[in-house]
């Protein structure tokens, strides 16, 4: 271990990252008239997924002394100041506040915030050789416009993906509805990136009003969000219709993929008349088109069952490294080192994967924290 890297010379690419993005900051990238609507919520008090028509989190569980502090990094240097002193080179950055888009009713309003943060996050965040990759943001409100914006995107220095918000969407991401953004994704060849929330939500995650604390709700709230995007997209043949697209799925650990893939292969034998379009095994084209995020990692008595469980999802170029940082539950890159992987196997999934799948640049050479530039 140096400076919180497994290897010295082992690149660590981070793929879930959260940049903070309150009201104040998108305020000035922001159009008229819903400027003004930020700048009044920039005064009201705010708490973390909690800042009304911005961020709601529909909270109802009692409030409970201690629990843990929010922990953010509010610009380019303290990002990178924090991620040196982990170990992590890359971070391709999505939203923090706007995990919670998708549930914003107003059309209008969600378009003009939508292209407000993609506006703030190429301006303040990306193209200073800096080690950050951004995701652009999707709005799942208006199509037709996203499709726009990702092509405007496309190209952009810094910009390798496109985040598909995801707690609350309605309909899932495999509507017929989100076709335009889905193949101007495939078209820029920008990997789509969903990221869950635990979220009360009148659509979705089913029945999550009716768990009485935050543990049950986390446990299922992550895996169930992902499942169920990752069934509507193949039970609407995404990956067959767009066959260059890429699918990243975050925040939701990995033991629950193979037990999908099974399900899924096995009821495509019983039902391929109502799925014509889907040629191959519904596990074909994940093992090809998507990746998984080891965040939250998995943590078997026997770490090298979760060896094995990646063995099942397709190896070692299916798997990608993710922090979450600088939530409070963040994975350490260390957190790895107790799995029994081999050189090349650590390789791949802490960077060599990410680089691949996100087309990063060379590595620039930085001063590590504390050091002068």
């Amino acid at each position: 271990m140096e400076n919180g890297k497994p290897r010295s010379d082992m690149r660590v690419v981070d793929v879930d990252v959260h940049v903070d993005d309150p009201p104040q900051a998108l305020a000035p990238y922001c159009d008229m008239p819903w400027r003004k609507s930020l700048e009044i919520l920039a005064q009201t008090p705010q708490r973390y997924l909690d800042i009304p028509s911005y961020s709601p989190a529909m909270r109802i569980d009692p409030p409970i002394p201690g629990g843990h502090p929010r922990m953010s990094a509010r610009s380019p240097k303290e990002m990178r100041d924090g991620l040196d002193s982990i170990g992590v080179d890359d971070a391709i950055l999505i939203p923090d506040h706007f995990l919670l888009f998708a549930t914003l009713a107003n059309i209008e309003y969600a378009t003009a915030l939508c292209h407000a943060y993609n506006r703030w996050l190429t301006a303040e965040w990306l193209g200073q050789d800096n080690g950050f990759h951004g995701a652009v943001m999707a709005c799942p409100q208006n199509p037709d416009d996203s499709a726009k914006e990702i092509e405007r995107y496309a190209g952009t220095k810094g910009i390798v993906a496109v985040y598909l918000p995801t707690a609350g969407v309605n309909p899932l991401w495999g509507h017929r509805k989100y076709d335009r953004i889905l193949a101007a994704c495939a078209a820029a060849d920008l990997p789509v990136i969903l990221h869950s929330v635990t979220l009360i939500s009148p659509a979705f995650p089913a029945n999550m009003d009716q768990f009485e604390n935050n543990w049950a709700k986390q446990i299922i709230a992550h895996p169930f969000s992902m499942m169920s995007n990752l069934v509507s997209m193949m039970h609407t043949g995404v990956p067959a219709r767009y066959p260059n697209l890429k699918i990243v799925f975050t925040e939701a650990g990995i033991s629950w993929v193979p037990v999908m893939m099974w399900r899924m292969d096995r009821y495509h034998q019983e039902f391929r008349r109502v799925v014509p379009f889907l040629e191959e095994r519904p596990s074909d084209y994940m093992k090809r088109q998507m990746w998984f995020c080891t965040q939250p990692l998995d943590e078997p008595d026997m770490p090298g069952d979760l060896v094995e469980t990646m063995r099942h999802l397709g190896g070692e170029d299916r798997v990608v490294f993710a922090s979450d940082w600088p939530h409070h539950d963040f994975d350490h890159p260390r957190a790895l080192q107790r799995l029994p992987l081999s050189i090349e196997q650590r390789r791949k999934i802490m960077g060599e994967n990410a680089v691949k799948l996100f087309k990063l640049p060379a590595m620039a050479k930085r001063p590590l924290a504390g050091q002068p530039a």
